[in-house]
């Protein structure tokens, strides 16, 4: 069953939380992130991004950049000045985008039950990622970045939440300059939700696996540097919101190419015509099975010859991105995979399709594909399974900010 923890969060007052909350630090390279942090010397992308206050080149792996790090959070501190809560507590983190809502409970979760599958998992982590922000938070002594769970909405536990929204006044409430609106409340009884969720099966891991892949490597590096280790300190914990399922929006993850495998445009549709019916559409956006090509200015519409290609019982196999994959990626274009093959670039659904139409049109890609949106069900099935998604599965909106609650471990 689920465990939750109540938590001291370090957070900013309400005047400043505007400024210092950040995107997450990666959805931004150096240089989006210094652009966005210009001028603003509380926002937390200072921390989480430190290099945008070196030189130019800086390796973002040195030891200067967590120094930096380190230094710039506890000038935050000092500076906002950043507060930490009077007593350990759990949050509402209300995301509002268009006529989208989605409320999560901001929590601590056990390291322990991470380790032991409790809170499934469905993609695999790169150790150059997990290095970073397993230094990055040994350098802090503090988790910053968000880990994004999930799990089989329970009514108990909505109308927990429902009670707390509609009797509180929120700590913060504002619009984010991308439109997405954060609100937060304080849970002023956090008994009844930590017993809900002890009711609660199993929690998934939605976004944020090297998140909690190092929260795990820094608490076995500072147990082992701590003789009279309990098993009861913060480090053995890390931060997380965690959303119902049936309130969870995931939109298409695209794709790109940036050409065509040594074949002209002629060449290669009658290749795909060998595996997919081949339909001229004027839709770019696809229904699940299906698949949208960008080509020569022209979308076609795919559909696979051989139903079976989309269904199969391996969960993993079924999915529209795996299809594409191992019928078209692979076999046509040679990207055998898409993690390393720098002829391969991902477009989340949040940038449209008129994204991939502008890469295409602009000579920056050969041939574009759009995708129906991978389902909460599916990643649900898949981490059950235990198995792992291919990358550049799911990309989630609304996303949540950086610095509004930071767990100091």
């Amino acid at each position: 069953m689920a465990v939750i923890y109540p938590f001291r969060a370090l957070r900013p007052p309400v005047e400043r939380v505007e400024q210092v909350a950040s995107v997450p630090y990666d959805v931004v390279n150096t240089e989006e992130a210094r652009a966005l942090a210009a001028d603003n010397p509380l926002s937390l992308l200072h921390v989480t991004r430190p290099e945008i206050d070196l030189p130019a080149g800086t390796n973002i792996y040195s030891e200067e950049v967590y120094a930096r790090a380190a230094e710039n959070l506890r000038q935050l501190i000092e500076t906002c000045p950043l507060e930490t809560e009077g007593e350990p507590s759990l949050y509402l983190y209300r995301l509002v985008m268009g006529e989208h809502e989605q409320i999560g409970v901001a929590a601590c979760c056990a390291v322990d039950e991470y380790d032991r599958d409790l809170i499934r998992k469905h993609e695999r982590t790169r150790p150059d990622k997990e290095d970073d922000r397993t230094r990055h938070m040994l350098s802090l002594r503090a988790q910053t970045g968000v880990v994004f769970l999930t799990y089989r909405a329970d009514r108990r536990i909505d109308a927990l939440v429902a009670a707390v929204v509609s009797a509180g006044e929120p700590l913060y409430d504002f619009t984010a300059p991308d439109r997405i609106r954060h609100t937060v409340w304080r849970a002023p009884a956090p008994d009844a939700l930590v017993r809900a969720f002890g009711e609660v099966p199993l929690l998934y891991i939605a976004d944020g696996h090297h998140r909690a892949a190092s929260a795990s490597r820094a608490r076995a590096t500072l147990r082992e540097a701590n003789p009279g280790h309990t098993g009861e300190e913060e480090y053995n914990r890390f931060l997380t919101v965690i959303f119902p399922s049936d309130q969870m929006q995931i939109l298409p993850y695209n794709r790109v190419v940036k050409d065509l495998h040594g074949m002209s445009p002629e060449d290669f549709l009658a290749a795909v015509e060998g595996k997919f019916r081949v339909e001229e559409g004027t839709s770019a956006t696809p229904a699940r099975g299906q698949f949208g090509m960008y080509l020569k200015q022209r979308w076609y519409n795919l559909t696979p010859l051989d139903a079976s290609q989309a269904q199969t019982d391996d969960p993993t196999t079924s999915l529209d991105v795996s299809v594409l994959q191992d019928y078209l990626l692979d076999p046509i274009l040679g990207i055998k995979d898409v993690r390393t093959d720098k002829r391969i670039d991902f477009v989340g659904g949040i940038r449209g399709t008129s994204e991939l139409e502008k890469l295409v049109n602009e000579g920056r890609a050969a041939v574009a594909f759009s995708l129906s949106p991978t389902t909460i069900e599916d990643l649900l099935t898949v981490s059950d399974a235990n198995g792992i998604m291919p990358p550049k599965s799911t990309w989630f909106e609304p996303k949540l900010r950086d610095g509004l609650l930071i767990h100091q471990i």
